[in-house]
């Protein structure tokens, strides 16, 4: 019997090791695009509806009582247009990337972040200083609105299959915040004024509200559960 001489070309290569890309260098590569996909369009509403109603609000030689309302209403107003934040389109449809939920969704309020904090400190620069409230009690304010906003929309991404969640989220933030002064008692009152000896003592429950959401906001930060499928198991004849 012949031996058979093997082929040097023929023998199995080395597998070369693949070197894994770090997560931070993708996650750096997914800035560009994430930027892009951003819903700025409802973000600029958001944001120039609030300088509107401040500058509104100092041309008309608002008071102080009326002026708190005024930036109240324009963190609101930010905090709905943060409510779109993770609506996609095609959710459902796109190819996977290398990285998880949660980074996508870090990545998505990192982005964001700066732009609102110069926003809100240009809309607080609107009011002369004898009429602005407490500025770091109304930034509290304003950080929690925007917390709950993102921290809605993740539930919404985590527990539901709607790819725009943002519409029924920014319905139940304004819902809450107009029916919350009708129903919480008066020794869970939010929305005080700066007169008033329980001003120290409701920012004391802004921030356990600020903290609650950031909770419920990283809870919320992992991949969507997965779905039951519900289909009729199809018919196979005996």
């Amino acid at each position: 019997m012949r031996a058979v001489t093997p082929d040097p070309d023929s023998r199995p290569s080395r597998a070369l090791p693949i070197r894994a890309v770090p997560g931070a260098r993708v996650a750096a590569a997914l800035v560009v695009p994430l930027w892009r996909t951003l819903p700025w369009r409802t973000l600029g509403a958001a944001a120039a509806v609030g300088l509107l109603v401040v500058g509104a609000g100092r041309a008309a030689g608002a008071g102080p009582v009326e002026t708190l309302y005024l930036l109240r209403g324009a963190g609101l107003a930010l905090a709905l247009g943060v409510a779109f934040l993770l609506d996609d389109p095609a959710r459902h449809t796109t190819t996977p990337v290398p990285v998880r939920r949660a980074v996508r969704t870090l990545l998505r309020a990192a982005l964001v972040t700066p732009v609102a904090g110069l926003w809100w400190a240009a809309v607080l620069l609107l009011v002369p200083g004898a009429d602005r409230p407490p500025a770091g009690d109304l930034t509290l304010e304003a950080g929690t609105a925007f917390l709950l906003a993102l921290a809605g929309a993740a539930v919404a991404v985590r527990y539901g299959d709607a790819p725009e969640p943002g519409r029924p989220v920014a319905t139940a933030l304004l819902a809450t915040a107009v029916l919350a002064p009708r129903l919480l008692p008066d020794h869970w009152a939010l929305f005080v004024s700066p007169t008033d000896p329980g001003w120290a003592a409701g920012h004391e429950r802004w921030a356990w509200l600020l903290t609650a959401a950031a909770a419920l906001w990283t809870a919320s930060l992992h991949e969507p559960r997965p779905r039951h499928s519900n289909r009729a198991t199809p018919y196979t004849p005996a």
